[in-house]
């Protein structure tokens, strides 16, 4: 059975690699794409990589993936800290969801400090800058392959 993964990328991380380079690193959004379709592929698994500044719109594919993912890799950036829609969408998804940051957001300032997302994600990876996407994906797989088990 090949796994179905969709991967989202909430707002400014199209500007991954550029907007606050010391806190988020160098590498591009365009380069975890590539380096999470390299490793999915070696992998078995088939890939959604997407990113929208528009909470309406991630909305919109986390409702779509439902339908066509077995698992959910989610980094809602700045909605992480107050998105009612976000977090009702990810309660119908049925898999597993795993939110990403590439920051410690515990270590971080008061406004970034505490997700509302987490009561609806299976579980949290957050610190590990752009590496947390390969082990958002490891840990995906893990969770969705056991309960397809």
């Amino acid at each position: 059975m090949t796994l179905n993964l969709t991967i989202l990328n909430g707002p400014n991380l199209n500007l991954l690699g550029e907007r606050e380079p010391e806190i988020y690193g160098s590498t591009s959004l365009r380069d975890v794409e590539q380096a999470c379709n390299a490793y999915v592929k070696k992998a078995g698994i088939n890939l959604t990589f997407l990113q929208s500044n528009h909470e309406g719109v991630l909305v919109d594919w986390i409702q779509d993936a439902r339908l066509i993912a077995d698992a959910l890799i989610i980094n809602p950036a700045g909605y992480s800290f107050h998105s009612g829609a976000i977090f009702d969408a990810m309660k119908i998804f049925s898999g597993p969801i795993i939110e990403l940051h590439i920051s410690n957001i515990h270590a971080r300032d008061d406004l970034h400090r505490h997700s509302k997302l987490s009561a609806a994600a299976t579980g949290v990876i957050c610190g590990l800058g752009t590496y947390g996407y390969i082990a958002a994906i490891q840990a995906a797989a893990h969770l969705a392959t056991a309960k397809n088990s």
